[in-house]
């Protein structure tokens, strides 16, 4: 009897929530990344705003990619000599985007972020996690890089092999020619055998960064296992690259010890977002189960949560042309949000890529929708 109340008490609060809100395409942001030359495809894309105030519109903001298609595409038809590099940025000035990559000696597109800390290995290369604005370290610009090794020929053919933080000094200029790097230790293997890594997701809580109920942490958040589990860990900002200063959520408390982190929910992806509402509450926004057609939204009383059931707010079913497109990684982006709305991308790519590239060379780039708050 208990049990069957609470479910109905669950349906009865997802109702409410599901009337709070619609959701539409925001067709002039996807029309951004439609792009024929240069920058014309990537995922992993995470915003930035550059003076460190989160969760309300910026004119001045970074976008991050990772592995990013550079080319050109002549009456729909990719051209000859397209090139994929690791990981990509784009500067936001409130009225268009500037993509920026560096080049070889050969004036080849190159990937802006090489791994080479000391856990680094030959063939090692970068997809980057989330990041922000340090107000409390001289506004260095954090992000996570997450080391990626290739494993074999298939579509999945590679794993996560470490986890780093690039740190960008104020004022270097993309694509970021000088930064630093270190690995951290918050790559993990959890219970059951399975990787994890934080930086799927940063909130700044700070009242510098316009936190609405700020507790002056910062709040990391990392996925883990097939179930897509996620753990979460705080620290100030003014230590924020001091690991031992980290703490992590056990379900009860902040404690020392990385492995001791609890799952606050299950089913999210490796890239999400948690935002403030404005009825005090949390939207942790994400593409359920990693890999699908269903971006998803849990709301949470805290940014620790607890996180209610999923909300489905978008069924990308259309996206796929093809039956081998996949859709991944929904997250919300604050900074190029209007009062009372939340803008979410997701990404578009193929198991068959490159086959599927010169069918749709467009296929690659992310999609976004405007989630409206009516309350």
């Amino acid at each position: 009897m208990k049990r069957w109340l609470l479910t109905l008490t669950g349906l009865l609060q997802l109702c409410n929530l599901q009337a709070q809100y619609k959701v539409e395409e925001a067709p002039e942001w996807s029309a951004r990344f439609i792009r024929n030359n240069g920058w014309f495809g990537g995922d992993g894309i995470y915003s930035i705003p550059f003076n460190g105030v989160e969760n309300r519109r910026s004119d001045s903001l970074l976008f991050i990619f990772s592995d990013s298609m550079i080319g050109t595409i002549e009456n729909d038809s990719l051209q000859p000599g397209s090139r994929m590099i690791h990981n990509s940025v784009a500067i936001w000035n409130g009225k268009e985007l500037q993509f920026y990559w560096p080049e070889n000696e050969q004036h080849e597109a190159i990937s802006v972020f090489e791994p080479s800390t000391p856990l680094t290995e030959k063939n090692d290369y970068y997809w980057l996690g989330d990041g922000f604005v340090n107000q409390e370290q001289d506004n260095t610009l954090y992000i996570f890089g997450y080391r990626i090794r290739n494993v074999s020929q298939e579509a999945f053919g590679f794993r996560e092999v470490g986890n780093t933080l690039i740190k960008i000094k104020q004022g270097t200029k993309p694509p970021f020619m000088k930064y630093e790097q270190q690995d951290t230790p918050f790559f993990f293997t959890d219970k059951d055998g399975q990787i994890g890594s934080f930086g799927a997701g940063i909130y700044v809580n700070t009242k510098k960064a316009g936190a609405p109920a700020p507790d002056g942490y910062v709040y990391i958040y990392g996925v883990h296992g097939m179930g897509k589990g996620m753990v979460v860990a705080r620290v100030k900002p003014a230590e924020f690259d001091h690991s031992d200063q980290w703490r992590f959520y056990d379900g009860r408390e902040w404690v020392k010890e990385m492995n001791k982190a609890a799952d606050v929910t299950d089913k999210v992806s490796n890239e999400l977002s948690v935002s403030p509402l404005p009825d005090g509450k949390y939207a942790l926004i994400f593409q359920e189960g990693g890999l699908g057609t269903t971006i998803g939204m849990r709301v949470g009383a805290s940014p620790v949560g607890p996180f209610g059931p999923v909300i489905k707010l978008w069924d990308c079913s259309k996206d796929a042309e093809e039956k081998t497109y996949v859709m991944y990684n929904a997250k919300a982006h604050p900074g190029i949000s209007a009062p009372g709305e939340l803008l979410i991308s997701y990404n578009v790519n193929s198991v068959e890529f490159f086959n599927d590239l010169q069918k749709h060379p467009h296929l690659y780039r992310p999609r976004f929708l405007r989630l409206k708050l009516t309350h």
